[in-house]
């Protein structure tokens, strides 16, 4: 079992859930094989896969795998989840699903930057820096910075324990629209 003869298994699948893959690993582990899959998408908000979507995606590819005569019986770990949010935001895309989080940027110059993702464009994206609770930003910040993606080394969204309600990031009483734990991967597994 190699990737060559796994992506064009599981690549149909995906689409066929509007979702893309992000990450294949497959790891030794002892007679079996795990294949780690980690998948990303827009989900049907533009937030990022829904739960559901996952976990019927790896039902299907658990199918695929088990019916393809390249795979045989070779015994695997089967593991799907979401990218997850301790991943780098490292396309547009990634910042657009995330629009509205907490994000902590480190530029190429060293310095960072830590505030809300506000807008995201396929050539910059905006962050607006808001005052720790009970304090105010110094005199003469600008609280909205505009960076373009190249001025950025990297960039992670920020756990937030006790943020304010959001209805466009929180699903809360529409069970139609259950999104995955970001802060928990959404994994899945399925023994082969």
């Amino acid at each position: 079992m190699n990737e060559r003869v796994v992506t064009p298994l599981i690549m149909p699948v995906l689409e066929a859930y509007g979702l893309e893959l992000d990450q294949l690993d497959i790891i030794p582990a002892g007679k079996r094989k795990v294949l780690r899959i980690a998948v990303d998408g827009d989900g049907p908000k533009g937030r990022g896969p829904l739960l559901d979507d996952i976990a019927r995606a790896t039902r299907d590819i658990s199918d695929a795998l088990d019916e393809s005569p390249e795979i045989g019986d070779a015994p695997f770990t089967l593991e799907v989840s979401s990218r997850g949010v301790g991943k780098p935001l490292t396309e547009p895309k990634h910042y657009r699903r995330n629009v509205g989080r907490l994000v902590l940027a480190i530029l190429v110059d060293g310095s960072q930057l830590r505030g809300r993702l506000t807008e995201a464009t396929d050539d910059s994206i905006t962050i607006t820096v808001e005052a720790e609770p009970g304090k105010k930003l110094p005199k003469g910040t600008d609280p909205v910075h505009v960076l373009a993606h190249d001025e950025i080394s990297k960039a992670t969204i920020q756990v937030e324990m006790n943020r304010k309600h959001d209805p466009e990031l929180d699903e809360i009483g529409d069970d139609s629209d259950e999104q995955a734990e970001d802060d928990d991967e959404s994994a899945l597994e399925e023994e082969n």
